[in-house]
């Protein structure tokens, strides 16, 4: 498996897992008879901060996935995943830090961090978009 196989599958694990964790939050409090299994707001804000982040943190994840993912299958499907594979596991640490920031505190500082790191991934998928762009005749002629 190359590189960018492997962050797409890492992507897709670590978004799971934010799930996993909204899930057993919830379902925590639904089954200590706190509140009703139909009783949670989607942004996670009436439970309490920490679950407002990870509901965030988990939807950074999923609205950002599809632009991810098409680039990594455009470079995997043609055989040009040379182009993203050496940033690929790069692109996933700042999720990961991303998500982790946030999850952590929404403070001035820990924000401008996540920013940074919402930068690095929009940045590392610039480079992927304009290499792969290069090998398209109709573009680059």
């Amino acid at each position: 498996m190359n590189n960018s196989a492997f962050a797409l599958l890492l992507y897709g694990t670590w978004s799971l897992t934010l799930l996993f964790a909204i899930m057993l939050l919830r379902g925590v409090i639904t089954a200590s008879g706190r509140r009703a299994p139909n009783d949670f707001l989607v942004s996670g804000e009436d439970v309490s901060p920490f679950s407002g982040r990870l509901c965030r943190a988990h939807a950074n994840c999923y609205e950002s996935l599809p632009a991810f993912a098409a680039i990594l299958l455009v470079a995997i499907t043609s055989g040009h995943a040379e182009i993203t594979d050496s940033l690929a596991l790069w692109a996933i640490l700042a999720r990961v830090c991303q998500s982790s920031i946030h999850l952590c505190s929404s403070g001035k500082y820990p924000t401008m961090v996540r920013y940074s790191m919402q930068s690095i991934q929009v940045a590392i998928q610039a480079v992927w978009v304009i290499g792969l762009l290069k090998l398209a005749p109709i573009f680059f002629a």
